[in-house]
Parts: C-alpha cells; sequence; structure tokens
C-alpha cells in the first residue's frame, strides 16, 4: 500500500484545514487508517483513527472536539478535518494503515506526511 497525504500548508489559528490520505497499491476498504502527527522535538503521537467500516472512530482527547476523520473507501481515500486549530497543532501530519496493538494503535504501512503550520 502506498499513501499520499495532501492538504497541509500554513493556516491561522481559528481556521481549518482538511488533510487527505490517497492511498494506491491495494484498496483502503480492509484496513483501518489512522493519523499521527510529530512536531518538531516530539516524538511522533496518534492523532485518531478509523475503523475499516468507518462505524468506529477515536480522536484523543486534545483534538477530540475540533478534529474529525473520515473514510471514502470508493475513492480509496481517508481524510482528516481539522478545525478551530491551535498553534500547538503545528506538526507534520502523516497517515497510516493501522491495526490495534493492545491499548495502541500500531501503523503497518505510513505517507511520507504533510506539514501543518499554524500561526498564532
Amino acid at each position: 500500500v502506498q499513501l499520499v497525504e495532501s492538504g497541509g500548508g500554513l493556516v491561522q489559528a481559528g481556521g481549518s484545514l482538511r488533510l487527505s490520505c490517497a492511498a494506491s497499491g491495494r484498496t483502503l476498504s480492509s484496513y483501518s487508517m489512522g493519523w499521527f502527527r510529530q512536531a518538531p522535538g516530539k516524538e511522533r503521537e496518534f492523532v485518531g483513527a478509523i475503523r475499516w467500516s468507518g462505524d468506529f472512530t477515536s480522536l484523543v482527547d486534545s483534538v477530540k472536539v475540533r478534529f474529525t476523520i473520515s473514510r471514502d473507501n470508493a475513492k480509496n481515500t481517508v481524510y482528516l478535518q481539522m478545525n478551530s486549530v491551535k498553534p500547538e497543532d503545528t506538526a507534520v501530519y502523516y497517515c497510516a494503515a493501522v491495526r490495534r496493538d493492545g491499548s495502541r494503535w500500531s501503523g503497518d504501512y505510513w505517507g511520507q506526511g504533510t506539514q501543518v503550520t499554524v500561526s498564532s
């Protein structure tokens, strides 16, 4: 599976962005998909995931009321809608095909990442 993220960029605090993750090489419909982010000088962290069927999503508390994950299996694409962004959301965002590993989501296939920068 090859994953390519897009939609990143520079946005003012309080604004919105929609990230996309397009897959090729294999259909995404059988994979749960996740979004992760890595801020400068920090470890990569889990942001959220959506089950392969789209009927279950999980988001970390820091973004739960602001971000939404969705997917369109017909388009082989997963989305991360980011609303009311904050400077602390600045990071490289990665999508991944994920699986549940105990209490964690682990990535099996990764995209190259897309930069999101939020200005104050």
